[in-house]
């Protein structure tokens, strides 16, 4: 598996359809899977084969193409609305990772200016959609290579679900920023949170660093607080679904008590994500929509159960961090600062 690892690319579109890594076999098996419908992909995004937000973002663009394709033999005016319609039902796969909603928009946007004909248009949606996959590589570099300047030497990171090359193109958000650390300085160190109810971070996030010989220590989600007062965690990172214009953050459920520990303990707490991560529609987290999962993830492990029947289980999927309990959001234009009104709105001005 190592090669897989250090050559990732968590989904790629190839010719006429998108292949992806199915991320619901970790740690038992790494398994390319080939996804050629439109009805596959939205299944794919909502059963979480495909996860993190910016590859979600992605698998949505490719979906709006796989959706295309099947509709190739409508005529030009039927092809449009009905693909249009297509691409907004893509965008209901799942409701709090915003990069689903901006990649869908940027494949509307083609299907709305594009005077191609329905060849022509689909053609224009695939080549798009695999320039949104070379850029997010890219991207994640950037924020990479910006975060690893707040890295301080021989710096203990904690991370909380997956927010790595699997969640991504490829490189990662907050991973990325480890990976560039480590590249500068290899005495960097990672405590990752395990992640209930789906453990990204213990199936995904210690894989991806121990295969790439980054020091790593899994800890269960419960135990931060603990290392914090041992002085053994220097700083927070972990990456976003949906950022509000005031930098409320929404990330895996569990983010926001990693980041009050880090305000107790001042402990900085960043958040590493593109900026096609933030809405800039919302004012606040308050009006960001939370996932409400399958109570199974909560009940059961490895198919069996391990609670009484009967028990009542609430499963949301994320939870939202306020601004005033984040040190600084890394994006690929820099890390920006409080007040994060004003730095978010000079980043998209």
């Amino acid at each position: 598996m190592t090669e897989f690892i250090s050559k990732i690319r968590t989904i790629q579109w190839i010719d006429t359809y998108s292949r992806m890594v199915d991320q619901t076999l970790f740690p038992y098996e790494f398994k390319y899977v080939d996804i050629k419908t439109g009805q596959e992909m939205y299944d794919a995004i909502k059963n979480m084969i495909v996860r993190g937000a910016p590859a979600i973002g992605i698998a949505g663009a490719h979906g709006v193409v796989l959706y295309a394709q099947e509709l190739k033999n409508l005529n030009r005016e039927d092809f449009i609305k009905k693909l249009l319609e297509k691409a907004d039902y893509m965008a209901t796969s799942r409701p709090t990772a915003v990069n689903l909603m901006w990649a869908v928009e940027k494949q509307k946007e083609i299907i709305k200016n594009s005077n191609s004909n329905v060849n022509g248009i689909i053609e224009e949606l695939k080549q798009n959609a695999i320039k949104l996959e070379n850029e997010d590589i890219e991207i994640n570099k950037k924020i990479g290579d910006y975060g690893a300047q707040i890295v301080p030497e021989g710096a203990t990171i904690l991370t909380h679900c997956n927010a790595g090359a699997l969640a991504t193109v490829g490189y990662g958000t907050a991973l990325g920023v480890v990976r560039s650390a480590f590249a500068k300085d290899p005495t960097v160190k990672v405590f990752a949170d395990e992640t209930r109810p789906r453990q990204q971070g213990a199936r995904i996030t210690t894989l991806e660093l121990t295969m790439d010989g980054i020091p790593t220590t899994l800890i269960t989600d419960g135990m931060c607080s603990y290392f914090m007062k041992k002085g053994m965690i220097n700083l927070v990172v972990v990456g976003a679904d949906r950022i509000a214009a005031n930098g409320d953050t929404a990330n895996k459920i569990g983010t926001y008590t990693v980041a009050i520990a880090a305000k107790y303990h001042n402990i900085p707490f960043y958040v590493a994500a593109p900026l096609s991560t933030i809405d800039t529609k919302i004012k606040s987290g308050d009006e960001i929509p939370i996932e409400e999962r399958s109570h199974e993830e909560v009940t059961h492990i490895n198919g069996k159960s391990i609670c009484a029947k009967g028990v009542n289980i609430i499963n949301p999927g994320f939870d939202v961090t306020p601004h005033e309990l984040i040190t600084g959001i890394i994006t690929e234009a820099g890390i920006l600062k409080p007040d994060f009104n004003k730095s978010i709105a000079e980043a998209f001005s």
